[in-house]
């Protein structure tokens, strides 16, 4: 597989790993271990997923059976380079921070085209929306853990409420700045062109030695 594996594929893999299974066994228990809340899937892109992985020799199929009237069920296993691929992409993603482009920071880029006051009451909207996201997931978080669910097999929903956590923080102080007029843009007059963002510098060596 030339390129990295895509969340999904990762996905299948893991589940390939606790033993051969049918894609709509897999679908299940993804629903079963909340694996669709950290990874985006639908029905037909699993199946995809699973045929693009085959293509590639990181699962094999083992057998096709059906029963009644239900469409054939073809039961998957992974191969030992697809153990080894699902296992090298995930010590890309948990030692190698990748740049992503999350929609509110595009908001935040331009967000001197609309009005200070309308920038704030949008910030508090967002913030009641996530101290409501934060709640529900930290109760299905705390209720889990009190089942006897294992710490690692929570650590995503620690790391979503951890962000959850940063973000209102953020939204709740950027709200209090513009109310308070801390940060403000009325006085610029151009506010609705787009203007040259400031850029880092390249650090230089500063290397008097040399000629």
């Amino acid at each position: 597989m030339s390129r990295p594996l895509t969340p999904l594929a990762l996905t299948v893999l893991r589940m390939l790993c606790d033993g051969p299974m049918h894609p709509y066994e897999m679908q299940q228990r993804i629903r079963d271990h909340a694996y669709d809340q950290a990874v985006k899937i639908t029905h037909g892109s699993l199946y995809h997923s699973v045929e693009r992985l085959a293509s590639c020799g990181l699962i094999e199929p083992l057998e096709t059976s059906r029963e009644g009237r239900r469409p054939e069920r073809t039961v998957y296993a992974v191969t030992t380079a697809g153990r080894d691929a699902a296992q090298f992409r995930l010590a890309e993603l948990l030692s190698r921070p990748t740049e992503e482009f999350p929609l509110f920071g595009t908001g935040l880029a331009f967000i001197n085209l609309l009005p200070e006051s309308e920038v704030a009451r949008h910030l508090r909207s967002r913030a009641v929306a996530l101290e409501a996201a934060l709640a529900g997931h930290q109760t299905a978080h705390d209720s889990l853990l009190k089942q006897g669910i294992e710490r690692y097999k929570l650590i995503d929903q620690e790391w979503l409420i951890a962000r959850l956590r940063c973000e209102l923080d953020f939204v709740r102080g950027l709200g209090d700045d513009l109310e308070s007029g801390r940060l403000t843009w009325k006085d610029n007059e151009t506010r609705a062109f787009c203007h040259p963002r400031p850029r880092p510098r390249p650090q230089l060596n500063d290397d008097k030695g040399a000629s």
